[in-house]
Order: C-alpha cells, then structure tokens, then sequence
C-alpha cells in the first residue's frame, strides 16, 4: 500500500472566530467560501450543540479510516485515510450555537484534483445528521 499522508497543515483551527478558507486548488469545501468551487453549506441542527456534537462524533467514528484529532466543546477535527493510496483529508467542524450551524472546512492535504471527494463526505455527514433527528 502506498502512504501520502503529507504534513498536518499549520492553519486548522479557529482563528478569529472562522476556519481557514480553502486554497486555490479545488480539493477543499468550507462553508465560510463564497466561492462556488469551495463554498457549502454549513450543516445546521436543531438539538443543543451538545447533541449535535455528540451526534457528529459517532457518525464521524462510524467511517472507516478515521481519526479524531482534536475536540473542544465548540470544535472538532479529524482526518480522513482513503483506502487505496493513504491521501490525507483534514476535516473540522466550528459550532456557531447563535446561529444553530456547524461551521465545515474539508481540504486533501496533497494534489489539486479530490474528484469531489471532501464535498460528497460533507453531504453524507450532512444526511447521517438529519436522519439521526439532530
């Protein structure tokens, strides 16, 4: 098996209150873009950011090759291993209880092209929270 993990990049984490934009290569999507090649939606919840948060930890859990890195009341981060090449997606979620939204940044740590892979992992999150009734 070949391993392309990359470097941990430097700016994740919440920095004046926002995740990082994404570069200007097309494998990243965070909510923050307004960009149509980065930019998503947040995901939103109806429970107390407790349960979502609860929720979303075990939904991330349940996908195979992953890893929960850091995790605070208000901010999680976790990278995704896909299965043929090792290629590294680092993947962070910032609450914004004001607004009832989860805050969303999903970038490959290296090449140009994900062929839409951080966008569709977000909209599966994205579904496994609704069904979950969060």
């Amino acid at each position: 098996m070949f391993k392309f993990s990359g470097q941990r990049p430097a700016n994740l984490g919440v920095s004046n209150g926002r995740l990082a934009p994404c570069p200007g290569t097309p494998n990243c999507v965070c909510s923050y873009d307004q960009n149509g090649q980065h930019a998503i939606a947040p995901l939103s919840y109806t429970s107390t950011p407790a349960e979502a948060m609860a929720a979303l930890k075990q939904i991330i859990q349940s996908i195979e090759r992953t890893n929960i890195i850091t995790e605070s009341p208000d901010y999680l981060y976790a990278e995704f291993t896909s299965k043929l090449m090792g290629f590294v997606d680092d993947v962070e979620f910032y609450f914004d209880p004001s607004a009832k939204v989860i805050q969303v940044r999903s970038a490959s740590r290296l090449g140009k092209s994900d062929l839409g892979v951080n966008r569709k992992r977000v909209e599966l999150i994205r579904k496994k929270l609704k069904e979950a009734g969060i």
